[in-house]
C-alpha cells in the first residue's frame, strides 16, 4: 500500500513523461471535490482517531485557563474541525478567522458557520460573525478591504493558529511558522501553533516544537472508478494540463498508476486504498529557544549515526552532546523554561532516540566503566558487598562484557554488544535471564538527573567513588530505584547505574535447524521444543528457537546455550534433551562472553548471515506461555508464510528460572510470567529504508503483534514509543505496575520533558466506581443503567461524569465483522439479532477457545475507553462472580455488580418493550440457558453474593432512581474521602518494593475512629436488626469492630491466637497474612480460636477487619465460623481497606465462601 505522498510524485512523475502541455493550477471547482474525496469516508478516520484529540488535548489546558479563546484557522476547508471538538472546548471560542483561498470552499464554510439554530451552531459562542479572507495566508502584511485583511487585522493577536490541511505550497514552512508565531497573544502564555500535516515527514528548521505526535496508520480509500479517480488524481498532483486532448491521455496514465500503487479491496465495495500518515507539531513562543541551548553545551559534530531505522528517518532539532552531567542539568533547565521535551540517546537501538524538531541528548560521551570487588566500593558493606560494575549511559553492552570479562566478572545483559542504557532501565533479556535474572533485576543503584528540577540525584547502591559532587538522596528513592528495574527511561536522564556482577562463566553453544514440511509437523516440532526441550532445562541453560523461511521452505532453527565457570571440555560434548528428539547438533562451540555475541542464529546461521548485513529492521516483542500449543503454533507458523519479505522471522528467547522468581510487583518490570519472548521481526533491504518494502515489514510486525497480544501475559516495554500502534502493547507492558507507573510518572516528571519514552498510562487509569449491571435476558438492565447514569449526572453538587455502555459490543462487532453482518442492526434490530443469536454463540465460543482471555480483554477495553468518566456501568456482563474474577485489572477502581431482578412475567413483556436490552453476551450460555444459573430467579442458586441486587418489578424509573440514590451515590460521599486521607502510606514497609497503607492510622487521628464507624454503620447493606453479633480477629479488626459493635449495640465476638481465650475453644490453622508475610520469614504454623458456643448456630453475623488483601486471614475466620454452624450465607465482611490487587474475593469463593456478602468502605491500588 503506497503512502500519499509516493502517488503524489507517481504522478507528477507520469505527467513530466507523457505531456508537454502546460500545467494549470485546479480550478475552485477541481480542488472542491478532490478535497471532498480525501476527507470523506475513510479519510475522516484520520480526524475522529487523531486530529480531533490531538486538537482536544492540546487545547484543554488553553481553555481552563482562559474565559474565551481567538483562533486564526489557515485553509480550513468546506468545515472547521474545530466544529468537531467537545461542546466545553467549542463554546470557549469567541473570535473566529480563517484564511481559505478556495471561493467555493470558503463559501461553503461561511454558511455552516452562520447556521442560525444556536443546537446547530458548530462554534455556539463567537461574539461577531466569522471572518473568513479568501486568500492565501503569505508572508507578507496585506492592506485594503474585500478579501484582504486590514492594517488592525495584520496586528490582532490570537490563542490559537492552526494548519489543519496540511502546508502544500508554503516554503520555507519554517518562515510561516515564525510569522504565525508572531501573531500569538503575549499574554498569558500558552497560545499555540498548531500542524497537522498529511504526507507524515514534516521539518522546520532551527525551530523547536513543543509538543508532537504522529499517526501512521491514516488510509484513504477511494472508489475504483474512473471519474472518482480522475478527481482524486487531480488533486494529489496539484494540476491539470491546459490542452484538453493531452489531459484525457494523462488521467488514463493517472489511473494505471493509482491502480499500480493502491491497494485494491473488492470487497464489500471496489475500492483503492492509499496509506495516509499524518503527523501534528505544536509551537508556542519558544520556538525559537534553540540557541539560548546550543550557547550552553557541546553540540554533536555532524548527523547523528543510530542503529534504529525508525530513529533515522526522524529529525530531531539538535543534537547535544554532554561532556559534564552540568551539562545534562543544564539541558532539563531548559527544557523546563522553555516548555520543551527531550528524548535520550544511549546505544541507539530505540526507535525515539531521535524525534523530528525535539532536542535530542546524546550520553554518549558518558561511557566509563568501573569495576568493584567486594568491600572497595567505599559504601556500606551490608551483607551484599559486592562485585559490582558501574557503567555510565553512553556504554554499549559489548564495552561493559569486554571491561567485565577482564575482571572475571560479567553482568547479565542482553544478546546484542551495540545496545545501551535504554535496554538495561527496561528490562535486558539475555542468556543469562534465566541463571540470574533480568539485567534490570541486577541494577541496585543509578545517578540521575531529574527532569522535575535538574537535582542530581543517588539512587539505591551506588559507590562513593561514583557519586557526583552535589548529588543527594531524594525522598522517593526507594520508588525511583524500584522504578529503574523496568521503566527508568521515563523518571530521569539516567548518568550511571550501578549493577550486581556475578562470576563470568564460559558457553557451550549447540545449533539445530529443522526443516518443517508442513503445519502440522510445524506444530509438533515446537510442541516438542517446548515440552521435552526447553522445559526440561536447568536454570543454567536456555534455548532459543527461530522460525523462518530459507531456500523455499519453513524451518525451525534451535540453538541451546549453556553456561558454565567451572569450563567445557569440545572433545565429548554431554547429550542433552534435543539430541534425544533431534540428534546430533549441527555445530557444537564453546566461547565466552565476548564471542558470545557472534553466535546468534540470524548472525551466524539463518539467511547467509542475517542478508550480509546489509538489512534494517523493525522489532516488537511479546511474552508467550505453551508455544506449542494449537492454537498458538499455529499463528506463529502462519504469520511466518504470510511474512512481506524473505528475511523476516520470529525469534523466541526463553524465559522462566530466575526471572520468574521476582515478584510481579517487586520492580517496575511486571511481566514475570512467561516461557518465551517472542521477537517479531521484520526485515528489509536497507537501501529500501523509508519505501514501501520497510512500511509492509513494519505493518506485518504490528499484524503479527496484534494477532499474539490476546494468547501472551505481556509486551517488552523497551522496544515501544509515542507510536499510537504501539499504545495496545504498552498497555499489557508493565502488569500490575500501571497505577503506580502513572503515579511517579505524574510526579517525576510533570511537566512531560521525557514525553518520547515508552509510553506509560495517564492517571485516572480507570474511572472511580465501575459498576457491572447483571441479571437475566429482560430483567431491565440495559434500562435501569441508563436510568443510573442520569442520577449521577444530575447530581450537580458533585460534577459526576457517568457512562453505561454493554460490554457485549465488543464480541458483536468482531462477528459482523467477520461476517458481513450488519452491526447496526445487531445493536438495534431485536429480531435480526435473535436470527443471529446462534451463529453469535458459535463465533463467541470459538473465539473464547482461541482466546481465554478474552473476558479478562473486552473488559479492560471498555475501562480504558472510558477513563474521561467518574462512573462506568456495563450491561451484557455474564461472567459468574465478576466482581472477584475482575477487581484485580481496575485496582484503583471500587468495582460493583448490581444484579437486576424481576419475575418471568415482567421479563417476558419487556422483551417486547424493550429491545436494547438483549442481555448483552447472553449467547455465552445460551446453549442451555433453562439451566443456566444466571437465568435462575432464586439467588440462592448462584455460588457467590452479588454487591447488590435491585428487583425491578416496578413500572417507571422511580424505583430505579430511589436505589441509586440510597446505595450508589453515597459510594461518592466526601466523608469516604476524608476517611482515605487519614490512610498514611509508608513507602518500602515493611520491606523494600512495598507501599504500606497504615489503615489503623484513621483511629489514630481526631475523630477518625468515630467516622469510620459511623460509615461502618450507614454503608452495610444488609438490615442490622437481622445481625446477632459482630465479630472481629486481632489485631487490626479489634479497633475498628469494638467501636461498631458499641454503636449499633450488639454484642462482639473475639477471634485470638490460641492459648489466649479460656476453655472450651473452638480452633482452626491461619496462614500468615500478607504484611506478615512480608514482614517476617517466621513460617511457623499458627492457630486462631474463638470461645465455643458464644454465637448460637444459624445466627447473622457481621465480620469487621481493617483489610482484605490476599484474603487468607477472612478464609479462616469464615473457616472457624463455619466449624462453629455459622455458614457463608448468614457472613457480611465489612472491610475498611480493601486492595483488590491481592485478589482477595476471588480466594474466598475459590474456597467455597463466594455467598458471604463482602464489602469494603475504601479501595487501594497497589501493594
Amino acid at each position: 500500500m503506497a503512502n500519499i505522498d509516493s502517488v503524489k510524485q507517481a504522478l507528477r512523475q507520469r505527467a513530466t513523461e507523457t505531456s508537454s502541455s502546460p500545467r494549470q493550477p485546479l480550478s475552485d471547482t477541481q480542488y472542491s471535490a478532490g478535497f471532498d474525496t480525501l476527507v470523506r469516508g475513510s479519510g475522516w478516520m484520520t480526524y475522529e482517531e487523531f486530529i480531533i484529540p490531538q486538537l482536544s488535548q492540546l487545547l484543554a489546558p488553553l481553555s481552563n485557563s482562559r474565559i474565551h479563546i481567538s483562533v486564526l484557522e489557515i485553509g480550513p476547508g468546506p468545515k472547521s474541525v474545530l466544529g468537531y471538538l467537545p461542546i466545553r472546548l467549542r463554546r470557549k471560542i469567541s473570535r473566529y478567522v480563517a484564511f481559505e483561498p478556495n471561493g467555493l470552499l470558503a463559501a461553503n464554510l461561511e454558511e455552516w458557520l452562520c447556521s442560525t439554530s444556536e443546537m446547530e451552531s458548530p462554534l455556539p459562542c463567537l461574539e461577531s460573525p466569522p471572518d473568513i479572507h479568501r486568500i492565501p495566508f503569505d508572508l507578507n502584511n496585506h492592506t485594503g478591504s474585500g478579501t484582504g485583511i486590514s492594517t488592525s487585522d495584520a496586528d490582532e493577536k490570537y490563542d490559537i493558529i492552526l494548519f489543519c490541511h496540511s502546508m502544500y505550497g508554503m516554503k520555507p514552512k519554517h518562515k510561516f511558522i515564525e510569522r504565525a508565531r508572531k501573531m500569538l497573544v503575549e499574554r498569558p502564555e500558552g497560545g499555540m501553533v498548531v500542524v497537522f500535516h498529511r504526507d507524515g515527514a514534516l521539518h522546520f528548521d532551527g525551530l523547536l516544537c513543543h509538543r508532537t505526535a504522529s499517526f501512521p496508520t491514516g488510509v484513504v480509500r477511494v472508489a475504483n472508478d474512473n471519474e472518482v479517480l480522475d478527481r482524486f488524481a487531480a488533486f494529489m498532483a496539484g494540476f491539470v494540463m491546459q490542452e484538453v486532448e493531452e489531459q484525457k491521455a494523462l488521467r488514463v496514465e493517472w489511473r494505471k498508476v493509482c491502480r499500480a500503487l493502491g491497494h485494491r479491496e473488492e470487497a464489500p465495495l471496489d475500492h483503492l486504498s492509499f496509506s495516509l500518515p499524518n503527523v501534528m507539531a505544536a509551537f508556542t513562543q519558544h520556538a525559537t529557544a534553540l540557541p539560548e541551548l546550543m550557547a550552553q553545551m557541546p553540540l554533536l559534530k555532524g548527523n547523528k549515526t543510530v542503529k534504529n531505522r525508525e530513529a533515522r528517518l526522524h529529525h530531531p532539532a539538535s543534537v547535544v552532546r554532554p561532556t559534564k552531567v552540568r551539562h545534562v542539568q543544564q539541558c532539563v533547565l531548559w527544557a523546563l523554561k522553555h516548555g520543551a521535551g527531550l528524548t535520550v540517546v544511549g546505544g541507539g537501538h530505540s526507535g525515539h532516540c531521535l524525534w523530528s524538531n525535539v532536542v535530542a541528548v546524546d550520553m554518549g560521551a558518558f561511557n566509563r566503566v568501573r569495576i568493584f570487588t567486594a568491600g572497595a566500593d567505599g559504601g556500606d558493606s551490608g551483607s551484599d558487598s559486592g562485585p559490582f560494575v558501574v557503567a555510565e549511559a553512553g556504554c554499549k553492552t559489548g564495552d561493559i562484557v569486554s571491561k567485565t570479562m577482564a575482571a572475571g566478572v560479567i553482568v547479565p545483559l542482553g544478546a546484542r554488544p551495540s545496545v545501551g542504557a535504554g535496554l538495561w532501565l527496561q528490562g535486558g533479556i539475555g542468556h543469562l535471564a534465566r541463571l540470574h535474572g533480568l539485567t534490570c533485576d541486577a541494577i541496585v543503584g543509578a545517578v540521575v538527573v531529574s527532569v522535575d528540577s535538574s537535582q542530581l540525584l543517588c539512587v539505591g547502591r551506588v559507590p562513593s567513588q561514583c557519586q557526583p559532587a552535589g548529588a543527594v538522596r531524594p525522598e522517593n528513592e526507594a520508588d525511583l530505584l524500584w522504578a529503574m528495574k523496568g521503566a527508568g527511561s521515563n523518571f530521569g536522564i539516567v548518568v550511571s547505574v550501578t549493577f550486581k556482577a556475578y562470576a563470568a562463566p564460559t558457553y557451550s553453544i549447540r545449533n539445530w535447524v529443522v526443516p518443517l514440511s508442513n503445519d502440522l509437523e510445524a506444530r509438533l516440532k515446537l510442541s516438542e521444543f517446548d515440552n521435552l526441550v526447553a522445559m526440561k532445562l536447568p536454570r543454567n541453560c536456555s534455548a532459543d528457537a527461530y522460525l523462518y523461511w530459507d531456500a523455499g521452505q519453513l524451518r525451525l532453527g534451535a540453538t541451546m546455550f549453556e553456561s558454565s565457570t567451572t569450563g567445557f571440555t569440545t572433545a565429548m560434548p554431554t547429550a542433552t534433551p534435543a539430541n534425544a528428539i533431534w540428534g546430533p547438533e549441527d555445530s557444537f562451540k564453546v566461547v565466552d562472553s565476548v564471542d558470545l555475541f557472534e553466535t546468534e542464529m540470524y548472525m551466524s546461521v539463518m539467511h547467509g548471515g542475517h542478508g550480509g548485513g546489509k538489512t534494517s529492521s523493525f522489532k516488537r516483542c511479546l511474552f508467550l506461555k505453551r508455544i506449542g500449543a494449537a492454537n498458538l503454533a499455529d499463528r506463529l507458523v502462519a504469520a511466518v508464510k504470510v511474512r512481506p519479505s524473505p528475511l523476516c522471522y520470529l525469534h523466541l528467547l526463553q524465559g522462566g528460572g530466575a526471572v520468574g522468581d521476582v515478584a510481579a510487583d517487586a520492580t517496575a518490570f511486571g511481566c514475570r510470567d512467561w516461557d518465551f519472548a517472542c521477537v517479531v521481526t521484520g526485515i528489509w533491504s536497507r537501501d529500501q529504508d523509508g519505501a514501501e518494502a520497510a512500511r509492509a515489514a513494519v505493518r506485518w510486525v504490528y499484524n503479527v503483534a496484534a494477532d499474539l497480544l490476546p494468547f501472551s501475559s505481556g509486551a517488552y516495554g523497551a522496544d515501544l514509543g509515542p507510536d499510537p500502534r504501539d499504545t495496545a502493547l504498552a498497555a499489557k507492558a508493565f502488569g500490575p505496575n500501571r497505577p503506580r507507573l502513572a503515579r511517579l510518572k505524574h510526579s517525576s516528571d510533570p511537566r512531560s520533558v521525557l514525553a518520547y519514552a515508552c509510553p506509560l498510562p495517564g492517571a485516572p487509569m480507570a474511572p472511580k466506581l465501575i459498576i457491572l449491571v447483571t441479571g437475566e435476558i429482560g430483567a431491565g438492565k440495559d434500562y435501569c443503567a441508563e436510568v443510573w447514569v442520569s442520577v449521577f449526572t444530575a447530581c450537580t453538587h458533585k460534577s459526576l461524569t457517568a457512562r453505561a455502555v454493554s460490554i457485549s459490543d465488543a464480541t458483536k462487532g468482531e462477528y459482523a465483522a467477520a461476517t458481513d453482518a450488519d452491526m447496526n442492526r445487531l445493536l438495534w434490530d431485536r429480531d435480526y439479532k435473535e436470527q443471529h443469536r446462534p451463529a453469535l454463540t458459535a463465533f463467541y465460543q470459538g473465539q473464547l477457545r482461541q482466546r481465554p482471555r478474552l473476558p479478562e480483554e473486552h473488559f479492560q477495553n471498555v475501562v480504558h475507553s472510558a477513563v474521561d468518566v467518574d462512573v462506568l456501568l456495563i450491561t451484557g456482563m455474564r461472567d459468574e462472580a465478576p466482581v472477584a474474577a475482575l477487581s484485580h485489572l481496575v485496582p484503583d477502581s471500587r468495582l460493583l455488580e448490581v444484579r437486576v431482578e424481576a419475575s418471568e412475567v415482567a421479563r417476558r413483556v419487556r422483551r417486547g418493550y424493550h429491545g436494547g436490552d438483549d442481555g448483552g453476551d447472553d449467547y455465552k450460555d445460551s446453549k442451555d440457558n433453562k439451566d443456566s444459573k444466571s437465568h435462575n430467579p432464586n439467588l440462592m442458586a448462584l455460588d457467590y453474593r452479588p454487591c447488590l441486587v435491585f428487583d425491578n418489578n416496578t413500572t417507571g424509573n422511580e424505583a430505579a432512581k430511589r436505589f441509586a440514590e440510597h446505595y450508589l451515590l453515597p459510594f461518592f460521599h466526601e466523608d469516604l474521602q476524608r476517611l482515605a486521607n487519614m490512610v498514611r502510606a509508608v513507602p518500602c514497609f515493611p520491606r523494600p518494593g512495598i507501599e504500606f497503607r497504615h489503615v489503623l492510622n484513621i483511629s489514630q487521628q481526631p475523630g477518625g475512629l468515630g467516622l469510620c464507624t459511623s460509615m461502618l454503620q450507614a454503608q452495610f447493606t444488609g438490615d442490622w436488626a437481622e445481625v446477632g453479633v459482630v465479630v472481629c480477629c486481632e489485631a487490626g479488626g479489634f479497633v475498628y469492630a469494638s467501636a461498631l459493635a458499641l454503636r449499633v449495640d450488639m454484642p462482639l465476638a473475639l477471634i485470638r491466637e490460641a492459648g489466649k481465650l479460656p476453655p472450651p475453644t473452638i480452633s482452626i490453622v491461619k496462614p500468615q497474612s500478607h504484611i506478615s508475610s512480608s514482614a517476617s520469614n517466621d513460617s511457623r504454623e499458627k492457630r486462631i480460636e474463638m470461645e465455643r458456643d458464644i454465637i448460637p448456630r444459624g445466627t447473622p453475623v457481621v465480620v469487621v477487619d481493617d483489610v482484605l488483601a490476599t484474603g487468607e486471614t477472612l478464609c479462616a475466620v469464615l473457616q472457624l465460623l463455619d466449624e462453629a454452624g455459622i455458614g457463608p450465607e448468614d457472613v457480611s465482611i465489612m472491610a475498611v481497606a480493601e486492595f483488590p490487587v491481592h485478589r482477595g474475593r476471588e480466594l474466598l469463593r475459590r474456597r467455597g465462601f463466594g455467598r458471604a456478602n463482602i464489602q469494603s468502605l475504601l479501595v487501594f491500588g497497589g501493594a
